[in-house]
């Protein structure tokens, strides 16, 4: 059974964070600033990690 919000923090939420770092990432380097292109592969990192930060207390 699904506990509730587990969907939004395993399906969702990693999907917007790694579209907005993508653009971010694409953004940084068309323009050559590295602060936009470091908070891409920040964003796109954490879009791979957080669903195992979230649902770690959910884990039986």
């Amino acid at each position: 059974m699904a506990v509730g919000g587990s969907l939004i923090f395993s399906h969702i939420l990693p999907v917007v964070l790694g579209f907005f770092g993508i653009l971010f990432l694409i953004s940084g380097v068309m323009d050559n600033d590295k602060y936009k292109s470091i908070l891409g592969a920040f964003l796109f990192i954490l879009a791979a990690v957080s669903p195992f930060i979230f649902l770690r207390p959910f884990v039986v």
